[in-house]
């Protein structure tokens, strides 16, 4: 086991400064308005989808539970790091204390290890739902739907506090060091460190292949599966309504699971710094940002129960 709290034994930088996206102060406060308008748009679609599964008793189904659960790790996800981006994109460089930047990598690790997990028990969900319907609700009882959540938040926690007390426990350079990214993010930190880091790749590597390569595996595995079950469905609108439940959870999986690999996955040598940022901007941004668009304007359930919801709140205002 790594210690705890290896930041508090650093003889470095007490603090670390992100680099701004620009200097210019017509662009920062159009990247302020822009990023500020995408966060508020990603809690307002999250919150919504949960608000209408808690709401509905027609989405209490493991598999709503599983998009709320998905749904409020998208709100801390992005929580974790966008008020303190906004904060460092007007005006100067902000410090954050290595304290802060050691709790901002765990909380972002942990999230987006749940959350890729969490896609994976999702597909797991699916596939007993189309390959074993008969069966599906003696195999998806609450019991285990919860038990699964637990295990898949349990897991990130225990994965990124390793990987997080690891990495703090390098030496780096200088009072003061500047963070090529808008974010305390693994390959950024670890290129500030001033020592051999090879041991440290190397167990990033086995933890991004745990987190992103393992539960991609199992999810092409489990639609496979799925995808022979439906093309044995005799009926059109059979196929099309058991296809339609699963694009919605492919298309995410896709989008997470791509840019977490080019990130995480790559060797140092071929990765660069503004592409590790550009591709940080889509799962911080714009995964999140899909995720409740995709499940709304792909899924009939939740659509309609969005509709009564709003014209109950309409039919109830106007009384």
């Amino acid at each position: 086991m790594f210690p705890w709290n290896p930041v508090l034994n650093q003889s470095g930088p007490t603090e670390f400064v992100f680099r701004v996206f620009t200097a210019v102060p017509e662009f920062q406060v159009l990247l302020f308005l822009l990023f500020l308008l995408l966060y508020l748009m990603i809690l307002c679609g999250n919150t919504a989808i949960i608000w209408v599964v808690c709401t509905n008793s027609s989405l209490r189904t493991p598999m709503y539970f599983f998009l709320s659960n998905l749904s409020f790790i998208e709100i801390c996800y992005t929580t974790v790091v966008v008020p303190l981006m906004l904060s460092n994109i007007l005006g100067d460089q902000k410090p954050i204390p290595l304290i802060g930047c050691w709790a901002q990598m765990f909380f972002f690790l942990t999230l987006g290890g749940a959350d890729c997990f969490l896609l994976a028990i999702m597909a797991y969900d699916r596939y007993v739902a189309i390959c074993h319907p008969l069966h599906y609700t003696l195999i998806m009882t609450q019991k285990l739907c919860i038990q699964m959540v637990a295990g898949a938040v349990g897991l990130a926690l225990f994965l990124s506090l390793q990987l997080t007390a690891l990495i703090f426990t390098l030496p780096f350079c200088g009072h003061r060091r500047e963070i090529n990214h808008f974010l305390c993010d693994v390959p950024p930190v670890l290129r500030l460190a001033c020592a051999d880091i090879r041991v440290h790749q190397a167990v990033l590597y086995v933890v991004g292949i745990l987190v992103l390569t393992v539960p991609f595996s199992l999810i092409s595995v489990s639609y496979v599966f799925i995808t022979s079950a439906i093309l044995r469905i005799q009926s059109a609108e059979g196929r099309h309504r058991a296809f339609s439940t699963c694009s919605s959870h492919l298309t995410v999986v896709l989008l997470q699971y791509g840019f977490c690999a080019l990130v995480y996955l790559r060797p140092q040598s071929s990765s660069s710094v503004d592409e590790d940022r550009q591709f940080a901007l889509v799962y911080t941004f714009i995964t999140p940002l899909l995720n409740p668009l995709i499940y709304t304007l792909r899924n009939k359930d939740v659509k309609n129960a969005l509709k009564k919801a709003i014209t109950y709140k309409g039919t109830s205002e106007a009384l």
